[in-house]
């Protein structure tokens, strides 16, 4: 089965109920924090404590040593997860244990403790009701936090009566979860071992936070005489007082909820009572210290994750879940396909890289994007599009040479070193490819639209045949502008235009538009001689190519900003790379100066409108009815906006589109193992812009891919909002 066929796999069984399910919570994470006042304060706060655990985590990991064994319980900390199960099993046999009852515990799943304890003959229970519908079903979890939101109602209670056949069928939740509880409950007051995760550890007191929306955690704590609370290292924190911020920031971030339904602290509970289910009199023990407690620290990888600066970050996440929710290729195939052997999401990448390896991270991190929106619903701020970019750069390193590659090396100037798959060079080196489509174009174009090359595109690069090609023009938007003679006398503002690699070879039209606007502003426009801005190596994971054009853009644009020109770029994903991923590929200086001195376009409309500029200079909406769609990246920079506000100020009527991602993500979407992904991510758009409330508007939208992806789904033309401003 192809990965393009295991994706439509995917989707068919469980994409609904993933798509309902992770919307639904990050519908809840945005109402949720929105109610919070000081959320971007506890974000850099949280943040702050997990940069200060793992520096000094090797220190904690003693403190918390000594203080779990002053309350007489046991730390046991494993290299690997063999260790941590051989230890695990020992505490069962000393015990004499038939049965492990557990509460969900992601870090458990990683070291296959179930498989481990039931190979040596005993009966491992999860109490919690997602990880008990998986257990029963023998499926893995497809959620970090909630496992079985694959599953609808219905798929549960026919499991559950074609397992367990009871005496009338279970249809309704209420029934559903009455069966589950009587179930477990009968099953865990029978069990002699509890078995917990942790979210949090604190060195101080070793006293555990665990957050849950049932109260199995503190069920097989309290029904057990022994407890063993399996955790990765990087779980450990200070302080109690630590805890606050995580415990404000983990519910809403995960699930939308102001607070989970049970936060437990349990201190080592040595001296805890244990309760006696046989007894109705006295069923709790007396003080006797007859509880035993132990700790299973596991490394599995993680301290060389902690001295590798890339997948460090990846030691702050505090397993809420934000990014799966937040991710549009997550919410159409859920944990099953964008995941690997225990993590799934836009963090697990550097997950599965950091305690399996590359080989089980490169079989879904391609379905990162890098959109950002993952960055902006993160607690703690890690950078995960980075690290999935950085694993893919590792991935490309790691390979051997395409047995096609000699079919692109004359298109590919590139700095790797390594051996990129040939789709990955091809689309990595599409500025080469834009230069030689423009000088060959109509014919060029006229040359890719045949079938037959389209078929040997497909067959040789995996672009798809039923996306619509881009048409290069033969006359760019760079000759345009050099053979045009125009000034502006007495400028308002001084500018340098950034010719993003399609507005010069393929949107020409936009940057025509982009221009003649600035200059009926007032602004005297020069246009950068630059290359592209790396943002398509990027994408591909090659980092040093991307690195290497974002030099010499930075080169090209230290002298028109020193000369005092600001920096105006047409397409949010390049404006995005100057402020964000350029602070990974520049030193600080240049991303710097290059970041405080560039604008998005409609951004920079917008600041002239707003400092007297004449708006009578530009069309006039006269009520025209627009239906606008803004770019992913442009949103988690705040630049949504700007647009809208330019639209309605010259008196056009705007909706603005709700839905956050189109799809289409550069490449992404011209691949052929993901192109039925990208469609799916953007039927809800089209849905949207063809409903009676929209259907009847001009589609606006300011990102390359969003127009190209509009292009595809609309039986309508569409256009870039600095088009309709255009005077000419």
């Amino acid at each position: 089965m192809t990965k393009a066929d295991r994706l439509r796999a995917v989707m068919a069984a469980e994409g609904d109920a993933v798509r309902e399910n992770t919307q639904g919570f990050n519908e809840g994470r945005y109402q949720s924090v929105e109610r919070l006042e000081d959320y971007e304060e506890l974000k850099t706060t949280a943040r702050a404590i997990k940069e200060d655990a793992i520096e000094r985590l090797p220190e904690l990991i003693e403190e918390l040593r000594d203080s779990i064994e002053a309350r007489g319980g046991t730390v046991y900390i494993a290299d690997d997860p063999e260790e941590a199960n051989e230890y695990v099993k020992e505490v069962v046999a000393d015990r004499g244990a038939e049965r492990v009852v557990k509460s969900k515990s992601m870090t458990s799943e990683e070291i296959e403790v179930n498989e481990a304890l039931e190979s040596a003959g005993v009966d491992v229970l999860e109490t919690d009701l997602g990880e008990w519908v998986l257990q029963v079903a023998d499926e893995a979890p497809s959620h970090i936090v909630a496992p079985a939101i694959h599953k609808s109602r219905a798929d549960i209670a026919r499991l559950f009566n074609e397992r367990f056949d009871p005496d009338e069928p279970l249809e309704t939740a209420e029934e559903l979860t009455a069966f589950a509880r009587e179930y477990l409950g009968e099953r865990i007051r029978q069990a002699e071992v509890g078995m917990t995760g942790a979210n949090f550890i604190t060195a101080d007191t070793g006293t555990m936070a665990l957050v849950t929306s049932e109260g199995n955690a503190r069920k097989t704590v309290a029904a057990t005489d022994t407890q063993i609370a399996v955790s990765g290292v990087e779980k450990v924190v200070p302080s109690v007082e630590d805890l606050q911020p995580f415990v404000e920031l983990i519910g809403r971030s995960g699930t939308g909820q102001d607070i989970t339904s049970y936060i437990s602290l349990f201190t080592p509970p040595v001296g805890t009572p244990t309760v006696d289910f046989d007894d109705d009199v006295t069923p709790l023990s007396a003080f006797d210290d007859d509880r035993d407690f132990h700790l299973v620290l596991i490394d599995n990888g993680r301290m060389a994750m902690r001295q590798d600066d890339d997948l460090r970050e990846t030691l702050y996440c505090i397993r809420c879940s934000a990014c799966s929710n937040s991710c549009a290729n997550f919410q159409q195939v859920g944990g099953h396909a964008f995941g690997g052997e225990t993590y799934s999401g836009g963090i697990a990448t550097g997950w599965e890289a950091g305690v399996e390896g590359l080989d089980t991270a490169a079989e879904f991190n391609d379905l990162c994007t890098g959109c950002s929106r993952c960055v902006e619903a993160c607690p703690v701020g890690i950078d995960i599009p980075w690290i999935n970019t950085v694993v893919r750069d590792r991935i490309n390193h790691s390979g051997e040479a395409d047995g096609f590659d000699f079919l692109v090396d004359g298109l590919s100037p590139d700095e790797e070193t390594g051996a990129p798959p040939l789709q990955k060079r091809f689309f990595g080196n599409f500025e080469t490819v834009a230069k030689i489509g423009s000088a060959l174009a109509p014919a060029s174009n006229w040359l890719a639209a045949r079938t037959v090359s389209r078929r040997l595109l497909e067959r040789l690069l995996g672009i798809e045949r039923r996306r619509a090609l881009p048409a290069f023009q033969r006359e760019t938007f760079t000759d345009w502008f050099e053979a045009r003679s125009t000034t502006v006398e007495d400028p308002r503002r001084r500018v340098v235009l950034y010719p993003d690699l399609y507005t010069n070879h393929v949107h020409v039209e936009r940057g025509k538009a982009a221009v003649r606007v600035l200059e009926a502003l007032d602004v005297d426009v020069v246009l950068a001689s630059a290359p592209s801005s790396g943002r398509a190596p990027l994408s591909q994971g090659m980092i040093a190519t991307a690195r290497d054009h974002a030099e010499r853009v930075a080169a090209a644009l230290e002298g028109p900003i020193a000369d005092g020109r600001d920096v105006v770029v047409v397409e949010p994903s390049d404006h995005a790379l100057f402020e964000r991923e350029y602070e990974q590929l520049l030193d600080e200086t240049a991303h710097e100066r290059l970041a405080s001195n560039s604008f998005e376009i409609l951004e920079y409309v917008f600041g002239l409108l707003e400092n007297g500029a004449p708006t009578d200079a530009l069309v006039q909406g006269e009520g025209q009815k627009i239906a606008y769609h803004s770019h992913c990246q442009q949103r988690t920079l705040g630049l949504e906006a700007h647009t809208v506000a330019v639209l309605e100020t010259l008196g056009y009527d705007v909706v603005t589109s709700d839905v956050e991602c189109c799809g289409m993500a550069g490449s992404f979407g011209y691949k052929t193992d993901y192109y039925d992904v990208s469609m799916a991510v953007g039927e809800e758009l089209r849905t949207q812009l063809t409903d009676t409330d929209t259907r009847d508007r001009t589609v606006v939208a300011s990102g390359t891919s969003c127009l190209d992806q509009l292009d595809d789904l609309l039986e309508r033309p569409t256009s870039h909002p600095i088009q309709l401003l255009d005077p000419s």
